[in-house]
């Protein structure tokens, strides 16, 4: 029976290939997924429990990286050690072993994907100014850069390895990238934008900026368009090449606010008056912790006022800040102008209106007597 049973397997073919060679062939496929899977594991667990232990950042990204293995790949891998112990014709050993380089490259580009993106997360986090990654226009496109530039080297590779003539593909990927390249002129103009934003940093994620008459904080920069959130709380969405051709008003970098107001007091103030009230109002502004003076002149005068201009300095960048000062200063010089007696002036204008003379008092006009002439 058992002689029977082994004639069977050695006599019986699928394919041209003996029934033992295909069970020899799935035996070997499935070991070398068993041995591939546990390998994989030991390696990443290995490494897991040094990242915890906090040996390194390497040892996290290493383990971050063996974490983007393909278990379909890994499957097709140990179908391929399976088919090689099969006794295949010549023609089908060579597309098995271009299939090894595919699983393979396919393999390496999920490894170097998942490590190009972790190394980019890193660097940014580390250059940026609190430590926290921001997703920066910078950050964006270098790592779509990346990875577009990642996948054409893999995509060629592999294509070369097939037998494709890759010289003619990239010539002729070259011809349709301009053909490309001109029907999608405007979003290329975007995506330019956004690197001379991620290059240049006219604002960047978190800044509160003011374009024309939008006015909000930085949300996100992406490769075409960048999102603000306006005071009212609705998102604005605006494209890049838009905020790079208007004028862009960054209050985040605000380190000082300079202030300038006026107010006006009546004519009936004295020449001692107005001394008094520039006096008081340095006084006033000097007081406050948060503001430097700098001027306070009796500028001109109006057509129904004394008008007066002030100068400080606000020391914080905050509006509410600036707004609480700016209150306190016009409270006291309210005050000190009711002490001093003077009064604000508000728009008025006196009309003296003078009475005509009688026409009796007025002098005649009579016209002189013509002189008559004889002849």
């Amino acid at each position: 029976m058992t002689e029977e049973f082994a004639d069977f397997f050695s006599t019986y073919t699928i394919l041209g290939i003996s029934l033992a060679s295909w069970a020899l062939a799935v035996c070997a496929a499935a070991l070398s997924y068993w041995l591939a899977r546990t390998a994989i594991r030991f390696v990443f667990r290995k490494v897991q429990a040094r990242a915890s232990a906090g040996n390194g950042h390497l040892s996290l990204i290493a383990s971050q990286v063996l974490s983007a293995t393909s278990t379909t790949l890994l499957l097709l891998a140990s179908i391929l050690v399976g088919v090689g112990l099969l006794d295949l014709p010549q023609r089908w050993l060579g597309r098995v072993s271009s299939l090894w380089f595919v699983v393979a490259a396919l393999q390496i580009g999920l490894w170097a994907n998942r490590a190009l993106a972790l190394g980019l997360h890193r660097y940014f986090s580390r250059h940026s100014a609190n430590g926290v990654f921001q997703a920066s226009a910078l950050a964006t496109l270098s790592l779509w850069g990346g990875r577009v530039l990642l996948w054409a080297v893999i995509l060629l590779a592999m294509l070369s390895n097939l037998g494709v003539n890759i010289t003619a593909f990239v010539a002729s990927l070259g011809v349709g990238g301009i053909a490309v390249a001109l029907a999608v002129q405007n979003i290329l103009g975007d995506v330019f934008a956004s690197l001379s934003i991620a290059v240049d940093k006219p604002f960047e994620v978190g800044d509160f900026i003011v374009v024309g008459t939008l006015a909000g904080t930085v949300e996100h920069v992406g490769l075409k368009t960048t999102r603000i959130r306006s005071l009212g709380g609705e998102q604005i969405v605006m494209a890049n090449a838009d905020m790079i051709s208007s004028t862009i008003q960054n209050y985040k970098r605000l380190q000082e606010r300079r202030i300038v107001f006026e107010f006006r007091l009546t004519y009936d103030c004295s020449t001692e008056q107005v001394r008094q009230v520039t006096r008081r109002v340095q006084e006033i502004i000097k007081r406050e912790e948060l503001a430097r003076f700098d001027r306070c002149h009796f500028r001109n005068f109006g057509e129904s006022a004394l008008e007066f201009e002030t100068v400080y300095i606000v020391l914080d960048a905050s509006y509410n800040v600036y707004m609480d000062v700016q209150q306190r200063i016009n409270l006291s010089i309210m005050e000190a102008v009711a002490e001093l007696g003077a009064c604000f002036a508000f728009p008025a204008r006196t009309v003296h209106v003078a009475s005509m003379p009688d026409a009796a008092a007025r002098p005649s006009r009579t016209p002189s007597p013509a002189r008559a002439e004889h002849a």
